[in-house]
């Protein structure tokens, strides 16, 4: 972040200086003392499980250069540090990083979606900083914190900034994406995802769309063409440059002859075939997004291709790896059912490949709402027709995936888990040398801890 003095931070932000010199300068915002850096601003923001009031003090030790609070807190007697009081820490975060994306020369890529839009990013760094000066956000930063802090994390010299979406609320997009101002936007696809708190496929359409709102004037929105109702509520609602991307005849950019193999895949576009070292469908969907906006970036296509070959598969994310004789897929950051799907079609595909015995270790998906119960009864269904022979389900709708495993003739063996923990400690009884194993679910499940129990039980193995 380039330099600014508090008392310009104070009138940006709607606060007022209680202490210390007005004049003095901040390089940088955070709002975590235990990583904070001589020269940031410490927002002291309040969460469920604490409350940054309380570590001001060790955010001056460690040199800030502002405290931004909304109730008094105890400083040092003659300290000079600024403190600025606002009526909220997170709306005045967001005023900052508002005012701050409006000085940025860099051009503001945002990606929102139901599926894909985190590889979706990351791909897009990995191709977009062979040619430019290109920042990410951190991990998923891509809630109403997150984004404004990838925005104060950008210098004067980047020349593209991109921003992860995220949403489990209506409005939550439309709030972001103001920020933002993005002069691209992306809409990876949409999803049944978080409804508990959507309710509908046609709230989630709306909330994602609705990433055109803050598009900046003259901005070009990507839209995933093979969902016709997306692209047509965009068309509809939103008087934007619209760009549809997809298998459909009627897309803008096309990508043909998808083939998955294993732990890589291809596709043809334009007349020429792309090689992509990252496992199932769902990721060669994700290159043809992101060579939609390299195409309009002036990227050629023989370049993408290139950089496209040397791309590296996220971790947690459909990420294979040999632990002594097993082979895991790795996808559990997060899950919904068409990232279930996906991860399942993946797991039959490389165990034809290789002759291995199907194994799901499956975490529960959160956020469904009332259709849970028949989301994962649909998952235990689909896991027994992709020929999975072990199934082993932990978590609250464990049962459900049962059920829908149990509801026909199959050779499948399925057991379930109160939780993760329990999982952990029975997988000696149910993996064996050479298992092909996918490990999926919602992050709250914290299914990794399967992925580090594996490691410990055959590593050495």
């Amino acid at each position: 972040m380039n330099p600014i003095r508090a008392n310009q931070v104070a009138q940006i932000i709607n606060g007022r200086i209680t202490s210390g010199r007005d004049e003095s300068n901040l390089n940088g915002v955070s709002i975590d003392s235990r990583t904070i850096q001589p020269g940031q601003a410490f927002f002291t923001i309040a969460g469920e499980n604490f409350d940054g009031h309380d570590y001001a003090g060790s955010a001056i030790e460690k040199g800030a250069s502002c405290i931004v609070v909304e109730r008094a807190i105890d400083v040092p007697e003659g300290c000079a540090v600024p403190v600025i009081c606002v009526a909220n820490g997170i709306t005045a975060l967001a005023r900052l990083a508002g005012w701050y994306r409006q000085q940025l020369s860099a051009k503001v890529i945002g990606i929102t979606g139901s599926v894909g839009k985190t590889t979706t990013r990351q791909i897009l760094h990995q191709v977009l900083s062979r040619f430019y000066k290109c920042r990410q956000a951190a991990n998923s930063f891509n809630n109403h914190i997150g984004v404004p802090l990838t925005i104060l994390s950008a210098e004067a010299n980047d020349e593209i900034l991109l921003l992860e979406l995220g949403s489990n609320h209506l409005g939550e997009i439309e709030t972001l994406t103001r920020i933002a101002n993005p002069d691209i936007a992306v809409i990876t696809t949409v999803a049944p995802s978080h409804l508990e708190g959507f309710g509908t496929l046609d709230n989630i359409i709306r909330e994602k769309a609705s990433i055109a709102s803050g598009l900046r004037q003259g901005g070009t929105l990507y839209v995933n063409g093979d969902r016709p109702d997306l692209l047509d509520y965009v068309r509809t609602h939103f008087d934007v440059h619209v760009v549809a991307f997809g298998q459909s005849r009627d897309c803008d950019v096309r990508g043909a002859d998808l083939i998955t193999s294993g732990d890589q895949g291809t596709l043809t576009i334009d007349g020429q075939a792309v090689h992509v070292p990252l496992a199932g469908k769902a990721n060669l969907l994700n290159v043809l997004t992101v060579w939609a906006v390299c195409r309009d970036l002036g990227i050629a296509l023989p370049d993408f291709i290139r950089a496209v070959e040397t791309l590296r598969p996220t971790k947690m994310r459909l990420a294979f790896e040999n632990i002594g004789p097993l082979l895991v897929l790795d996808d559990c950051y997060n899950a919904n059912p068409v990232s279930m799907s996906n991860a399942l079609s993946c797991l039959a595909s490389m165990a034809k490949q290789t002759g291995r015995r199907k194994v799901f270790i499956a975490g529960c998906m959160a956020e469904l709402g009332q259709q849970s119960a028949s989301l994962h009864k649909q998952l235990g269904r689909e896991a027994v027709s992709e020929g999975v022979q072990v199934l082993l389900a932990a978590g609250p709708f464990a049962e459900q995936i049962l059920q829908g495993a149990s509801a026909g003739p199959t050779l499948c063996r399925v057991e379930t888990f109160e939780n993760t923990e329990q999982l952990c400690d029975n997988l000696h009884k149910w993996i064996e040398p050479d298992d092909i194993i996918l490990v999926k679910g919602s992050r709250a499940a914290h299914l990794e801890k399967a992925v580090q129990r594996l490691r410990e039980l055959f590593e050495n193995s």
